[in-house]
């Protein structure tokens, strides 16, 4: 019995439980740790469900243009009406159309769109084939299409590994950084010196309750995304467990590393948006980070969040083993333990 007393007396246990009464006594933070990453979610995963394919918008001009319109509309996936030319150019810069086709008596046609709206290129393949089979034209190899659709590869499939990422890091960087922001301007880490405690408990005791709330965040995004859209998780269970465990303490430590010397909210608050903006921008979120220009990638890759989304992304859809996301793990806990490092001799308790 005096065993459990003194194990439960401990400075590590007691700031612990601290940590996980601040916390729930903060309906707002609750809200946005654990329901608004499944908000986020739904209304992601039913703007991008899987449907029907959406119907190309265009217009067409000219002498012909109602012929031109008709044999479009005939095709199935083009809605095609007859503008005039006043009408159609208006229609293409408010984006109501994503091709306009002019058409004149000798039967030439001219496309008007702009090359850099990807729906305005595909278009352009869509009318032009319609047109062109409209008109006699026969393909010298006979081809057949074979749709399928799998999960895995859709984009709710590729969004929830972002978002479980992306929650890992605004939970671990604002819920541990303004709680210790707060107790320093409030005057309570001074306080805390005189108590039978060191540095490191403080500080760890905002990383164990990071991890023990971890079970609840990442069991209710994610179970959630694969009871409602079926989201697959090929991968092994227990490293997915260890990529959120590593995650989340890679982000805690950076937490604690911006908030080790800043004096008021509003100076933690850009330090943590100038921490997380490039990751939220860079990472891969909502797309992917190959977009990027190549020069950049090395800089993108070295960022954590991108390693935490890519190693997610392995496990999850792809079902990748240890030896796969090891490189992605390496940069997680080389960002952890320099983090922490630096903010055990950064930190100040004035």
């Amino acid at each position: 019995m005096s065993e459990h007393r003194g194990w439960s007396s401990h400075p590590l246990v007691q700031l612990t439980q601290v940590r996980y009464r601040e916390f729930f006594r903060e309906p707002e933070a609750v809200f946005w740790v654990f329901i608004f990453p499944v908000l986020l979610a739904a209304g992601l995963g039913l703007a991008f469900r899987n449907r029907a394919p959406d119907r190309t918008t265009v217009a067409v001009v000219g002498s012909t243009a109602d012929t031109l319109a008709q044999a479009l509309r005939r095709q199935g996936q083009i809605d095609a009406s007859a503008m005039n030319d006043t009408a159609a150019a208006q229609a293409l810069r408010n984006g109501d159309v994503a091709l306009v086709v002019s058409a004149n008596a000798e039967g030439g046609l001219e496309y008007r769109y702009d090359e850099t709206r990807p729906e305005s290129r595909i278009a352009r393949l869509q009318v032009d084939d319609a047109l062109q089979r409209s008109h006699g034209r026969r393909d010298p190899v006979a081809v057949s299409d074979q749709l399928i659709r799998e999960r895995g590869g859709r984009y709710i499939d590729f969004l929830v590994p972002g978002l479980l990422g992306m929650n890992l890091m605004g939970s671990g960087i604002w819920g541990l950084g303004f709680a210790i922001v707060d107790a320093r301007k409030k005057r309570l880490l001074k306080r805390l010196i005189a108590t039978p405690m060191s540095r490191w408990q403080y500080l760890a005791s905002f990383a164990l309750s990071r991890l023990t709330l971890l079970v609840i965040e990442v069991g209710l995004l994610l179970g959630f995304a694969v009871l409602v859209f079926g989201v697959p998780v090929r991968g092994s269970l227990p490293l997915l467990v260890l990529i959120c465990l590593l995650s989340s303490l890679c982000f805690a430590s950076l937490g604690l590393l911006i908030a080790s010397r800043a004096q008021t909210i509003e100076g933690a608050s850009g330090l943590m948006n100038l921490a997380m903006l490039p990751m939220w921008i860079f990472s891969g979120v909502f797309f992917s980070s190959s977009r990027f220009p190549e020069a950049i990638q090395p800089v993108i890759h070295a960022l954590p969040l991108t390693a935490v989304i890519d190693a997610l992304r392995a496990n999850i859809l792809r079902g990748a083993g240890l030896t796969t996301v090891g490189p992605e793990l390496g940069i997680i806990v080389a960002w952890m333990v320099l983090s922490f490092v630096l903010a055990l001799r950064l930190f100040r308790w004035r």
